[in-house]
C-alpha cells in the first residue's frame, strides 16, 4: 500500500501495510504489517490478518451524518454545560446506530470469508482490535485507549464488532486523553485490524518490552506472561511471572541469558465464553497453575529474540505483546508499538532519591518509578467512585483501567493490590511521572483513608509504603560533569533488584556482590536444607521450605537457579567489565536465622571470629552447601555466558587455607586460569597483610575489606555500640597495614583494590588510598557521584 491509494482503499491485508502506513491504518495496524512483512526472515510469527482504512471510518461518518453531533457534544463538555459521561455516551449512540456503506461492508466479508477459508473453518474466530491514527506513537502512548473484540465469529458478528470499535474512539478515557494531549477528535480517525484468533485462552500471553522499564537499561528483555488472555496483565488483576533477558549475550548459540525468572501468584485467568454475549470470563488458576512458570527457557529466549529483532527494525525501544497458542503450542506477536518513557528519558542527568527518615512498613510491592513522595491517603475501590478523589492525594485502589487516568494524572502516587510492571497501573504512571507501588496484595485493606504515608520507589525493584511523613534528598548530576580518574572506580552491589537502578554511572565493574544477601533475600533457605531436608527438624521450617520450593522435586536446583539469576542480573548493567563475586560470607548465627539453619548451625560465643569465609567451604559440616554456590558461579560464567564474573574468597586465614579453597573450588569444576577464570582474596585478616606475597601466589587480587581488617588489626568489635568511638579505617595503624599490603600485591605484579565503607565514609581516606596508589575503589552507588570528584582531586595533587 503506499500514499496514492491510501483515499480510494477501504479494506486491505495486513501484509500489505507498513510504517508508512500510519496515516492510513493508524500505528497499531501499520506495525502489525510491518512485522507481516519485514520480519518474518527473523523467525516472527504474527496472526494473519487485514484491516479497515483511516478512509472508510471517514466514509462511516460520513454517510451516517455523525460529524456535527460529535463536534456539537464535545463543544456542549467543554463549555460545561454536559458532563464527560453525558457527552461520551451521546457520541457513542450515533456509531452505534450506524450502517456502513455497502462497499465498505462487502469488503469486510470478503476479507472475512478469505480468512476463514485459509484457517479450514467455516467461520473463523477473530480478534477485532482498534487501531486510532493518533495512537502508539512515540509522545502518545496511553494504555487501552480504545476496545478490543475477541473470539468473534461471523460476518454480522465481526462487522458488529468493527462498528462497536468506532463508536470505542469516544469513550470516556479517549475523549480525556484527547484533551490532555490537545489533538483534534475529529482529525483522529479509526481504523479497525482483524486477526485470527490465537487460542492463548487454553495456553498463554503476555507483554514484553525490550528495554527495562523501570531504570531504562537499554540491554534487557523484560517479560510479563500469564494463563489465559492478556487482558489480566494489562487490567493488573493478576501478578504475572516476570522473565529478564540480556540482550549482548543473546546471539551466542552457547548461552542462555535468562538473568530472572519470577514465579508470579497468577490467581486467575480469562478464557473464551461461547454461547454468550459477554465473550469472555474469568476463572480461578489451579494450584499447579499458580506454582508453574508460564514459559520455558526456550519459549523465553524465542521471545528475547524476537524483542531484539523488532528493535533493531524500528531502531528504537519497543513495548509489545505475544501470545502462546495452546493447542499448537505456537507463539505469536500480536503488537508492537514504540516504548514512550524511558526512551525519552536523558541518559546523563542522573537523580537520585534518598530516604533520610524512618517509619514502619505498611506494605510494598513493585516499584514504578525511582521517587519518593508524601501525601494523605485517598481509597477508591470502584471506578463510579473516582469523583470522590482529592487532588494531590495518594491514590490506593485495588487496580486501575484506562476509566481511572482522570484522577491518576491528579494524583501525588498510586498504590494497588494488583497488578504487575506492566499492568495498566504501572503503564499510566510511568507515562505520567507518578510514582506507585503495585501488586502489594493488600494496600486497600491496610491503608487508612486520610492517613498520611510516605510512598518511595527509590530502592530498586522493590516499592515501599511507610507510616508517617519522612524526610528524603533529591540529589541531581549531569553524569557529563564527572571527572575521569586513573584509579578505577567500581560500585558495591548487593541486591539483584536494585543492579539496574545504578546502570547509568560510569562504573568500572562491581568491586564486589555480596552472595550472602541473595541467598538471605531471594532463596531464604539454608543450603544444606535444600541437600538434606530430612534433617530439618525444627517446627515449621519443612513447611516453609516446601512453599518457597513450589513443590519442586529438585530442592538443590531451586537454590542454584535462584542464586545464578541473581548474580547473573548483578552482572549484565556491566558487561564486559569485571564483577567480583564475594562467595557467601554468612556468620554461623546469620546461617541460623535462614530456614533449616537452626539444624545445621551450632551455637558460637563470637561467631564474628568462627565458623565463616573460607573455613566452611572444604569443612564436612558445609561442604555440600559450598558445592551449591560453585554449580550457580559454573553456570554464571557457562550456561548464563558472564565471563566477566571473578570468584572472591572472603575470611581466608592461612595459605594452607587458601590452598583447601582453590582445590575445592576447582574439584567443583572452578578451576582458576580456565577460561579465563580469575579468582580474588578479601585482604581483610592482618595475616593476610603478613603474608600478602605468599597469597598472591595463590591468587589473582586482592580486595581490601576494611571494615573487619579495621575491627582486626585495633581489636574492636566492629557491632559494638560501646566501642564505636574507637572504630575508625583511618586510625593510622590500619593505614600502615593497607600501605604495606598495597605495595607487595604490586610487587607480586597483581592488582589490589578496596570494597569496605572506609571510602564511601570518609573522602579523606579516598585520598590516602589515592596516595598509596590503590588500583580500584569500589563505592556504594549512592555515594558514587560525590566520591569521585574527591578521588580525581587527590590524583590531580599527586
Amino acid at each position: 500500500m503506499n500514499a496514492r491509494t491510501t483515499t480510494d482503499v477501504y479494506v486491505v491485508s495486513l501484509e500489505d501495510v507498513g510504517m508508512d502506513d500510519v496515516p492510513a491504518v493508524g500505528g497499531k495496524n501499520a506495525s502489525l504489517g510491518e512485522l507481516s512483512r519485514s520480519l518474518i526472515r527473523s523467525g516472527v510469527r504474527v496472526p494473519e490478518g487485514f484491516a479497515t482504512t483511516a478512509s472508510a471510518y471517514r466514509a462511516f461518518v460520513g454517510a451516517n451524518g455523525i460529524e456535527p453531533g460529535i463536534r456539537a457534544s464535545i463543544e456542549a463538555y467543554r463549555a460545561g454545560s454536559t458532563t464527560l459521561r453525558e457527552a461520551g455516551e451521546t457520541i457513542r449512540e450515533l456509531f452505534l446506530g450506524g450502517e456502513f456503506p455497502p462497499d465498505i461492508a462487502a469488503g469486510i466479508r470478503d476479507y472475512y470469508r478469505g480468512l476463514s477459508e485459509r484457517s479450514g473453518q467455516a467461520r473463523a474466530s477473530v480478534a477485532v482490535r482498534s487501531s486510532a491514527t493518533a495512537e502508539d506513537l512515540p509522545d502518545a502512548s496511553f494504555a487501552g485507549q480504545q476496545e478490543t473484540f475477541l473470539n468473534i465469529s461471523g460476518e454480522r458478528e465481526v462487522l458488529e464488532a468493527c462498528r462497536r470499535c468506532y463508536a470505542s474512539l469516544f469513550t470516556d478515557r479517549a475523549i480525556s486523553y484527547r484533551e490532555i494531549k490537545g489533538f483534534d477528535h475529529l482529525e483522529v480517525a479509526l481504523s479497525i485490524g482483524v486477526q485470527r484468533m490465537v487460542r492463548a485462552d487454553i495456553g498463554a500471553s503476555g507483554v514484553m518490552f525490550s528495554i527495562d522499564t523501570e531504570s531504562g537499561f537499554p540491554r534487557s528483555v523484560l517479560i510479563s506472561a500469564a494463563w489465559g488472555l492478556g487482558e489480566t496483565i494489562v487490567q493488573g488483576t493478576i501478578n504475572p511471572d516476570k522473565y529478564q533477558v540480556f540482550k549482548p549475550l543473546l546471539s551466542d548459540p552457547r548461552f542462555a541469558p535468562i538473568i530472572e525468572k519470577t514465579i508470579g501468584a497468577k490467581e486467575r485467568k480469562m478464557i473464551y465464553r461461547r454461547g454468550s454475549h459477554a465473550r469472555t470470563r474469568t476463572i480461578d488458576t489451579t494450584d499447579r497453575e499458580r506454582r508453574s512458570l508460564v514459559l520455558n527457557d526456550s519459549e523465553i529466549l524465542t521471545l528475547a529474540r524476537w524483542a531484539v529483532a523488532v528493535e533493531e527494525h524500528y531502531g528504537r525501544p519497543m513495548d509489545m505483546e505475544w501470545a502462546k497458542d495452546g493447542s499448537s503450542g505456537e507463539l505469536f506477536m500480536v503488537q508492537a508499538r514504540p516504548e514512550t518513557v524511558q526512551a525519552r528519558r536523558s541518559a546523563s542527568v542522573f537523580r537520585i532519591y534518598h530516604l533520610r527518615g524512618s517509619g514502619p512498613l505498611l506494605v510494598s510491592g513493585a516499584a514504578i518509578g525511582e521517587s519518593i513522595v508524601h501525601g494523605s491517603v485517598c481509597v477508591v475501590r470502584d471506578a463510579r467512585d473516582i469523583g470522590q478523589f482529592r487532588d494531590g492525594a495518594i491514590l490506593v485502589a485495588q487496580m486501575t483501567d484506562p476509566d481511572w487516568v482522570p484522577i491518576m494524572q491528579r494524583a501525588a502516587g498510586i498504590v494497588t493490590d494488583h497488578g504487575g510492571p506492566t499492568s495498566h497501573a504501572a503503564i499510566v504512571s510511568r507515562e505520567l511521572g507518578v510514582p506507585a507501588v503495585v501488586g502489594t496484595g493488600n494496600a486497600t485493606s491496610v491503608l487508612d483513608e486520610g492517613t498520611s504515608i510516605t510512598l518511595s520507589c527509590a530502592g530498586g525493584e522493590d516499592g515501599s509504603v511507610y507510616d508517617g511523613t519522612l524526610a528524603f534528598d533529591i540529589e541531581e548530576v549531569d553524569l557529563g560533569t564527572l571527572p575521569t580518574t586513573r584509579t578505577s572506580v567500581m560500585v558495591n552491589i548487593a541486591s539483584p533488584s536494585a543492579a539496574f537502578q545504578w546502570w547509568r554511572l560510569p562504573a568500572a565493574g562491581v568491586g564486589l556482590a555480596r552472595m550472602e544477601f541473595i541467598i538471605s533475600n531471594l532463596i531464604r533457605i539454608h543450603p544444606m536444607a535444600l541437600v538434606h531436608p530430612e534433617r530439618v527438624t525444627h517446627p515449621g521450617d519443612a513447611e516453609r521450605m516446601k512453599e518457597l520450593t513450589s513443590g519442586r522435586a529438585d530442592l538443590q536446583e531451586y537454590f542454584v537457579d535462584a542464586l545464578a539469576t541473581g548474580v547473573a542480573k548483578i552482572a549484565a548493567p556491566y558487561y564486559p567489565l569485571p564483577v567480583i563475586v564475594r562467595l557467601s560470607d554468612f556468620k554461623s548465627n546469620e546461617y541460623g536465622h535462614l530456614i533449616g539453619g537452626r539444624s545445621f548451625e551450632a551455637a558460637e560465643e563470637n561467631p564474628m571470629l568462627g565458623f565463616r569465609g573460607a573455613s566452611r567451604y572444604y569443612d564436612k559440616r558445609y561442604r555440600e552447601g559450598f558445592a551449591l554456590e560453585c554449580r550457580a558461579l559454573k553456570r554464571v560464567r557457562g550456561k548464563l555466558g558472564f565471563s566477566n564474573v571473578i570468584i572472591m574468597v572472603p575470611f581466608c586465614r592461612t595459605t594452607r587455607e587458601a590452598d583447601l579453597v582453590i582445590n575445592e573450588l576447582a574439584r567443583n569444576g572452578l578451576v582458576r586460569g580456565e577460561e579465563g577464570l580469575q579468582v580474588y582474596m578479601m585482604c581483610e585478616i592482618p595475616s593476610n597483610v603478613i603474608l600478602a606475597s605468599e597469597f598472591a601466589r595463590r591468587f589473582d587480587g586482592f580486595s581490601i575489606g576494611s571494615n573487619d581488617l579495621t575491627q582486626l588489626v585495633l581489636g574492636v568489635d566492629r557491632d559494638s555500640e560501646q566501642l564505636a568511638g574507637l572504630f575508625d579505617e583511618r586510625d593510622e595503624a590500619v593505614k600502615s597495614m593497607i600501605a604495606e599490603v598495597i605495595a607487595k600485591a604490586h610487587a607480586a605484579g597483581i592488582k589490589i583494590g578496596i570494597c569496605g565503607q572506609g571510602p564511601s565514609n570518609h573522602p579523606d581516606f579516598a585520598a590516602f588510598l589515592v596516595k598509596e596508589g590503590i588500583d580500584s575503589i569500589s563505592l556504594n552507588p549512592d555515594t558514587y557521584l560525590k566520591t569521585v570528584p574527591v578521588i580525581a582531586a587527590a590524583e590531580n595533587q599527586e
